[in-house]
């Protein structure tokens, strides 16, 4: 129990971070900007399990019409800090960070039960790191040291600020922040805390949100600078000593389809000494442009000796949305010859590209041996039921017994299929069964009105997903004896 407690309050923590992240992101195009991941899955919660992958570090989110990167910091209660390590330089907390980047700050809230049932405020403010720098340089920070090992043992820096507790509308600024509500009440702010004297960041008749910094030892604003980079400003940081501003670049550059950009990541995949995630992402961005140089990198990397190599192959080409890309995913899946936990991540990957050509594919890796191929393939599917749910259901009806339970369970996340698509699926005991599971979880108010329909053509059925139904809506459903 204490293990499974464990792994969910990580995936908790995955999930607000990821979260966090894509409303980072959403409001970055809402500004104009043209925003692209930049660490990979800071944007989602799948966790891999067996193979780990150590990636190079660098923040969440990149623009790539302003070269400015941003590191997401989702918080469930706001405040500017961040944790740090006095003994280890890559645990500081600006390590891998350059003056010109950006700290965003989003607040989640809790919404559900489940561990991923969390919610981004509208409201992202955005600090750049220089003067996150330049007010720890200047002792306008309180360190606060770690309490013990749930900690990690690491400290961490906090940058006082005063926050809005409701929406409503600055009226007095003196030695404090006064704003009335929008519920008639009169709220204070102090320009004092922790010690350090705080600057006001609004005037007198300004509108404040909850959760805004209205004042801080630092500037806290809702947008980022909008001054355009072009072309060469990746191509220079293709050479740059940093390896993480080449890794940028080498991203980035698939966003600017021009000569010298392909002749330049063409080299970059024939330097020995370059890391080797520097090149993938050249190999993506040449195969985006159609340059097969690309795609034949990437089947290298595919027969690299480590696992965590040919993994983070399998995910950059699920980033590569071409059919191309699509049957070599395919292909992967369906070599027995190949480790589980890989074919298992091109399942996963055949989920996010969205491509209808996957289908035969997904639903044969059903026979697979091993229980987490299924298990990813069952969910890649359900992903599938978004655009090809009528697709789908044609595969469940020409699918072996062992192919069912899968395309089912999918099935049943499909927010598209009618009750008559599914009655006409009622050929044998096998797809009688799975039709009843799908119809009873799907849930009794969305076929209420029709179900008539089931009980006149199979009363075995209809009883069975009635039944279903009864369970599923008990308050005995799901009770626990702990």
């Amino acid at each position: 129990m204490a293990s499974f407690k464990t792994d969910e309050s990580f995936l908790e923590k995955i999930s607000i971070g990821a979260i966090g992240t894509q409303q980072v992101f959403s409001i970055l195009r809402q500004l104009g900007h043209q925003p692209i991941e930049l660490e990979r899955g800071s944007m989602n919660y799948k966790i891999w399990k067996k193979i780990k992958i150590k990636r190079i570090r660098v923040p969440d989110i990149l623009c790539v019409d302003n070269g400015i990167r941003i590191e997401s910091r989702a918080k469930t209660k706001l405040e500017i800090s961040m944790s740090h390590s006095t003994s280890d330089p890559e645990r500081g907390w600006d390590f891998g960070m350059k003056d010109n980047d950006y700290v965003a700050l989003v607040v989640c809230e809790k919404f559900g039960d489940e561990p991923i049932d969390w919610k981004a405020d509208n409201l992202v403010q955005f600090i750049s790191i220089k003067e996150l720098r330049e007010a720890e340089k200047q002792d306008r920070v309180v360190f606060i040291k770690a309490k013990g090992a749930q900690e990690g043992f690491e400290a961490r820096i906090n940058w006082p600020a005063g926050l809005a507790s409701s929406e409503g509308t600055v009226t007095e600024i003196d030695k404090t922040i006064k704003y009335k509500t929008i519920g008639g009440r009169t709220n204070f702010v102090r320009l004092t805390k922790g010690g350090k004297t705080l600057s006001p960041l609004v005037k007198v008749g300004d509108k404040v949100s909850p959760n805004q910094i209205l004042a801080s030892v630092i500037k806290a604003q809702q947008t980022i600078p909008t001054a355009k980079v072009n072309t060469d400003f990746f191509l220079a940081n293709l050479s740059s000593l940093t390896l993480s501003e080449r890794y940028a670049a080498a991203k980035a550059l698939s966003y600017f389809n021009e000569k010298k950009v392909i002749t330049a990541l063409q080299a970059k995949l024939g330097d020995k000494e370059e890391h080797i995630y520097v090149k993938l992402e050249a190999a993506a961005s040449l195969s985006r442009f159609g340059v097969n140089d690309g795609y034949e990198f990437i089947k290298v990397c595919l027969k690299d000796n480590y696992l965590q190599n040919v993994l983070e192959s399998v995910i950059v080409l699920a980033e590569i949305k071409t059919d191309t890309a699509c049957k070599m995913l395919c292909d992967i899946l369906l070599d027995e010859n190949v480790d589980a936990e890989i074919r298992a991540g091109a399942a996963w990957g055949l989920g996010e590209q969205q491509n209808k050509s996957a289908l035969k594919a997904v639903v044969a890796s059903f026979n697979s041996v091993e229980t987490n191929i299924k298990i990813e393939a069952a969910r890649a599917l359900a992903k599938l039921t978004k655009n090809f749910g009528n697709e789908i259901l044609n595969s469940f009806e020409k699918a072996t017994p062992i192919e069912r339970p899968g395309v089912a369970w999918a099935l049943t996340k499909s927010a598209t299929l009618n009750l008559d698509q599914l009655i006409s699926n009622l050929k044998d005991l096998d797809s009688r069964h799975w039709v009843s599971f799908i119809i009873g979880t799907h849930g009794e108010e969305r076929y209420i009105t029709e179900i008539e329909k089931l009980k006149n053509k199979d009363p075995e059925v209809y009883f069975a997903v009635t039944l279903l139904w009864k369970l599923m809506t008990s308050w005995a459903h799901d009770l626990k004896e702990y």
